[in-house]
């Protein structure tokens, strides 16, 4: 393992990264001065959990030593990839981005966000249960040749540095954003169920990575004379250590966020049914009794 010297002293700049984080922002800048203008006050402390949370740990990230040392070390660039995916987007999600730019967009740009957020693509994959599986398919590729070439070319490092954390935060929308992906209780518990069974297969790269007696991208030689670095099958095997540790350490707080869900929905449900007059709720129930003849 690298000494702590070489963790805390390890920097770089990754200009992908720097764009990405420059836009966001600078984006995030102008919509806290259009909400303001429009008279709404946006918390200080989700402020600051975007800039120095959220934007602060994707450049430790990307420009520290998991971004140092990515394309050298299998596990620093397991590491990377997996915090951007399951990580970053919750911490920069604690800045509520759309629900700033809900507050600060025009009605005709809001029509068009609108409009994003109901487009088929988003919908799928922030669904709960199609996430898991791209997360899946992502990981898969590291027990492949793929893996050597996704963390040594720069085009496939810089597409990484910016799709992974737009992939998580397509995740995390419905976590995010609940107002915008409201689901039926029914709905909620045939999610939940598939979701326990998809977490557990998501550490399966990481298991695989781990138990393997070879290295699977094949390139078994490093360029480095650095004594603390390891040979290609322990850096493999780390790298499945930290990927198995991760995808199980995230299980227990979405789980713990699907129940919030469910709990919130079940008691909008509940609203909805007690602002009902007697009328309607009588008309209601004679639907459900004619549909179930």
């Amino acid at each position: 393992m690298p000494p702590l010297d070489v963790v805390l002293t390890a920097w770089q700049i990754d200009w992908t990264a720097a764009a990405l984080i420059s836009g966001s922002a600078v984006l995030y800048a102008l919509g806290l001065k259009a909400a303001a203008a429009r008279g709404h006050r946006h918390p200080v402390w989700r402020t600051l959990a975007f800039y120095f949370l959220g934007l602060g740990f994707l450049a430790v990230l990307t420009c520290g030593f998991p971004g140092v040392y990515s394309a050298q070390l299998r596990w620093a660039f397991t590491l990377k990839i997996s915090l951007l995916l399951f990580v970053v987007p919750l911490l920069i999600g604690l800045g509520k981005p759309i629900s700033l730019a809900r507050a600060a967009l025009p009605p005709r740009g809001l029509e068009r966000l609108n409009k994003a957020l109901a487009h088929r693509a988003v919908r799928l994959v922030g669904n709960s249960m199609a996430a898991p599986l791209l997360g899946l398919a992502l990981f898969s590729t590291f027990l492949t040749p793929a893996f050597y070439t996704l963390r040594a070319a720069p085009l496939a490092e810089a597409f990484l540095t910016i799709g992974v954390p737009l992939l998580g935060m397509m995740m995390a929308l419905p976590i995010i954003e609940e107002a915008d992906f409201r689901r039926s209780s029914a709905f909620f518990i045939l999610e939940f169920v598939f979701v326990f069974i998809e977490l557990l297969v998501d550490a399966v790269p990481g298991i695989l990575l781990r138990l393997n007696g070879q290295v699977l991208d094949h390139v078994t030689t490093t360029s480095s004379p650095l004594g603390w670095f390891p040979d290609a099958l322990r850096d493999q095997q780390l790298a499945g250590d930290v990927l198995w540790f991760i995808c199980e350490i995230v299980d227990l707080p979405l789980i713990i966020l699907m129940f919030i869900r469910f709990s919130r929905s079940d008691k909008h449900e509940a609203r909805g049914f007690d602002d009902l007059t007697d009328e309607a709720l009588d008309e209601l129930n004679e639907e459900h009794l004619r549909r179930g003849r």
